[in-house]
């Protein structure tokens, strides 16, 4: 359940921090003392996303920072495999809001706003006017059917989706390689040209390496034999001769001084290193030689490469990964008829064996719609609907959907002798609330989420009506953890606790503060509730009965 509450610095809440109780907890407060700003901090705190501009006043910030105590073991495994450890059974899930960003943390351990998200929603699960008008949609009609139906109804609906996925797969790929005899034709002329021009080059990763190397050897073959023959002139005669008379003169002195033998021995090893390389360059041009033809064929084999190069990629591995992909499209193409006829025949099994599951995932649907239909209608009799007629209808599309082909939608009159009609048609808003306290009351049993917030659960609703819809919520809160936000006193006697929730205006600054209330506040604050503008002593005691009475009418104690 959720144990406690920590917000500061957002919009016009300073600092709160709030520890919240067993079964029913109920917050009122004055219409503008920031209701829905503390249910906006919640949703901030449970990983919804939120502009920058709530962040208040006194800061560069804003915080919301929730603490549960979890005791589901269903829960707490679910958590665990998401390699989340509660910490003797506790998660703390806090968010910090900047200008340009939002740091969010899972037991002080950094995590994703999705990752929060998700941990949350097996915690808490808020009910506002949103998810009421969301009964207006049939897909949410038949999550709540899927929902009732269960494991074996939930191992349908997968084996559904998967067969639809397969179904709808294959009609794609048929669709796409659709040809004509014609274009086909054309497809494997183009095909085996392609094959057979990368066969017939007979490339090899070496020769595509080497061959620009070897192009430009035997290109300038005159001028590698111009210059080496000028080289080997200058170093067999000129050099050569230079070395041998410096080496004669450095003889002539060596006898005055022998640091210049030193030289000498220098000027001997220039001298062989010097015949050395005259005899290489000789080698060198011995071997050389070249001729036109050699040339013309290597500019014809490098046209040849260049062109390949230009259709098909500029490496050797990008060539042959094109050859390999034409020759398997190839085969496709003179296989079409026979692959054809093998996709038709996996369609139409896939086919029958959706059509096979879908009317079973119908008939589950249709078991559980019975049920819940009939725990539903149970349920909005308790909420005072005096003549409800409800039914949860399902009808076939005439196509397949990744669901199955069934329309789920809920049915209701509230009138004797009309007709049944959809919820848009009749249901007010104060009545898709209480059909929405219905289903909620209806799954409380195999519900895991231990704590359940009602937000404008009162809506258009008052007197009997009112004092009804206390009491299931009651009923409620003896399997969950309830806090409910509203304005009218029939549901907040019902409370186990209260708070008072109130815009205080200091300095000329407005700030609002939650606060429990005592025993003898609450009866206070219901007459505030029941009386307006003047509280007079019938008010108070009538405040103090509504308690009394809301006691006796709880069914489990604290």
């Amino acid at each position: 359940m959720l144990v406690n509450l920590h917000v500061k610095n957002f919009a016009i809440i300073d600092e709160i921090d709030v520890d919240f109780g067993k079964h029913l907890n109920i917050l009122t407060g004055e219409t503008g003392a920031g209701k829905s700003i503390l249910v906006g901090s919640l949703s901030m705190a449970l990983g919804a996303r939120v502009s920058p501009e709530m962040i208040g006043k006194n800061g560069d910030y804003a915080m919301v920072e929730v603490v549960f105590q979890i005791e589901n073991e269903e829960t707490l495994e679910q958590l665990r495999n998401m390699d989340i450890e509660p910490d003797q059974g506790q998660l703390v899930i806090s968010r910090k809001i900047t200008q340009n960003r939002s740091i969010n943390k899972i037991n002080g351990e950094s995590v994703s706003a999705g990752m929060i998200k998700k941990a949350a929603a097996l915690c808490l699960d808020i009910h506002g006017q949103h998810e009421h008008q969301s009964l207006l949609k049939k897909d949410r009609h038949r999550e709540i059917v899927d929902e009732y139906g269960g494991k074996d109804l939930a191992e349908k609906k997968a084996e559904v989706i998967r067969l639809f996925e397969e179904y709808h797969a294959l009609r794609q790929q048929i669709s796409q390689d659709s040809i004509s005899p014609e274009e086909r034709a054309r497809q494997i002329d183009f095909l085996r040209y392609e094959t057979q021009e990368i066969e017939e080059a007979a490339l090899s990763p070496e020769e595509m390496e080497s061959i620009e190397e070897h192009y430009r050897r035997v290109s300038h073959a005159g001028t590698i034999v111009e210059v080496l023959n000028g080289v080997h002139h200058l170093s067999s005669e000129e050099a050569a001769t230079a070395v041998s008379h410096a080496l004669r003169r450095l003889n002539e002195i060596t006898e005055f001084d022998r640091t210049v033998e030193g030289f000498a021995g220098e000027l001997l090893q220039i001298e062989s290193l010097l015949s050395d390389f005259n005899r290489a360059v000789s080698e060198f041009m011995a071997d050389f030689s070249f001729d036109g033809k050699e040339r013309m064929e290597l500019e014809k084999r490098l046209d040849c490469i260049h062109s390949l190069q230009a259709k098909y990629g500029s490496t050797y591995e990008d060539i042959m990964a094109h050859r390999s992909a034409a020759e398997e499209k190839l085969k496709q193409y003179e296989n079409y008829e026979n692959d054809c006829r093998e996709r038709q025949e996996k369609l139409a099994e896939r086919t029958e064996e959706l059509e096979k599951a879908c009317k079973e995932l119908t008939a589950l649907r249709k078991k559980s719609a019975e049920e819940l239909g009939q725990k539903i209608s149970e349920a909005l009799s308790d909420l005072n609907f005096a003549h409800v007629d409800f039914e949860i209808r399902i009808t076939q599309r005439e196509s397949v959907g990744r669901e199955g082909k069934d329309e789920v939608e809920f049915l209701i009159a509230t009138n004797p002798g009309e007709p049944r009609r959809s919820l848009g048609e009749i249901a007010s808003g104060g009545e898709l609330s209480r059909i929405m306290l219905a289903i909620k009351s209806v799954f409380a049993d195999s519900d895991a989420i231990e704590t359940l917030i009602f937000d404008e659960i009162d809506t258009g609703i008052s007197g009997r009506t009112a004092q009804k819809v206390s009491e299931k919520l009651s009923l409620l809160g003896k399997r969950h953890q309830v806090i409910c936000i509203t304005h009218l006193a029939q549901i907040a006697a019902m409370a186990d606790y209260h708070f008072v929730i109130e815009k205080i205006v200091e300095k000329e600054k407005s700030t609002t503060k939650i606060r429990p209330l005592s025993r003898e506040e609450m009866e206070k604050e219901l007459a505030r509730i029941l009386g307006g503008v003047e509280i007079t002593p019938a008010v108070e005691q009538n405040a103090r009965e509504m308690k009394e009475m809301a006691d006796s009418l709880k069914q489990y104690s604290l």
